[in-house]
């Protein structure tokens, strides 16, 4: 039954290949005009696969970079997890040897634990391990998305923290007397961590492209998946270069963040003080029947 549903899975997923090979994805419009620029360079990726030489580099060379390399060429990679992995600023080819080998995991555990019943005297049906290592194969395959979207809320939040303090210095400086893209650059070269990083790097290409400093913000956001940049970026640009309109305009987006933050942090604390509740609950109930044991026993017994 297992090898029937492993050679299944093989041709749908060259039917899939096939399919896409002859259809294949639209390329996006940013990646078009970018293979139009003669000379351009190609875009950096946020993060490398490890060496070979370090810890589980072996897996990723040898399952995730071909499987990354099929995924991008069918196109079966989608935009959400690309920008997950680039806020964690773990690559491709990491995460799909991960999924692969959590798949394998869970293909090959349930026929080994039936093998174990199996010496120990307990045989079960056959369909029993199939679709339990068919279902346990899916599982451990979907695992690790659920986990990358969960670090990378973590990271977004952080980042939109961050992102509150350098409006606020960006605005303080333009008040002394610094003009638009001197004063995100200096804003930007006081923090640390990731997003003051990639606001470097994001402001430094644009000055390689001789490109307004918003573009490559809102550039940004979108590779991340971070809309308060796309946003800050569209305000920007329509407040254009006048000194006096995007320093309003930073200091409302600066505003609006912190209040998008708090309004984030209360609903937070309601949605834990709401968990809290129910083993509390469960608690009283518990203290109520060990109270209460003593006299409803002595009632039954002396009926």
């Amino acid at each position: 039954m297992t090898v029937a549903l492993l050679c299944g899975a093989g041709v749908g997923l060259g039917l899939l290949a096939v399919v896409r090979g002859l259809f294949p994805p639209r390329p996006p419009l940013a990646v078009a005009l970018a293979r139009l620029q003669v000379g351009a360079a190609p875009p950096r990726p946020l993060a490398t696969p490890p060496p070979p030489g370090e810890a589980g580099g072996v897996a990723v060379g040898l399952v995730g970079v071909p499987l990354a390399r099929l995924a991008r060429r069918l196109g079966l990679a989608p935009r959400w997890l690309a920008r997950d992995l680039a806020v964690l600023e773990r690559p491709l080819e990491q995460h799909l040897a991960e999924k692969a080998a959590l798949a394998l995991f869970g293909l090959l555990l349930a026929p080994a634990v039936a093998a174990a019943l199996a010496v120990a005297g307990i045989r079960l049906p056959l369909p029993v391990p199939a679709w339990a290592s068919l279902a346990l194969a899916v599982g451990g395959f979907l695992t690790p998305d659920l986990g990358i979207h969960a670090d990378a809320a973590r990271r977004r939040r952080d980042l939109r923290y961050a992102l509150g303090s350098f409006l606020d210095l960006t605005v303080i400086t333009l008040a002394g007397g610094s003009g638009v893209e001197g004063a995100l650059t200096d804003a930007a070269s006081v923090g640390h961590g990731f997003t003051a990083t990639q606001l470097r790097r994001a402001l430094a290409a644009a000055r390689l492209r001789r490109e307004p400093p918003w573009a490559a913000l809102g550039r940004l956001g979108q590779e991340l998946g971070v809309g308060e940049l796309v946003e800050l970026a569209a305000s920007m640009e329509l407040a254009g270069t006048e000194g006096a309109k995007v320093r309003a305009s930073l200091a409302a987006k600066a505003a609006s963040v912190r209040a998008h933050l708090l309004a984030d942090a209360e609903t937070q604390a309601q949605a834990a003080t709401e968990r809290m509740s129910l083993p509390v609950v469960l608690l009283f109930a518990g203290f109520l029947v060990f109270i209460g044991f003593p006299a409803v026993i002595r009632v039954l017994t002396g009926i």
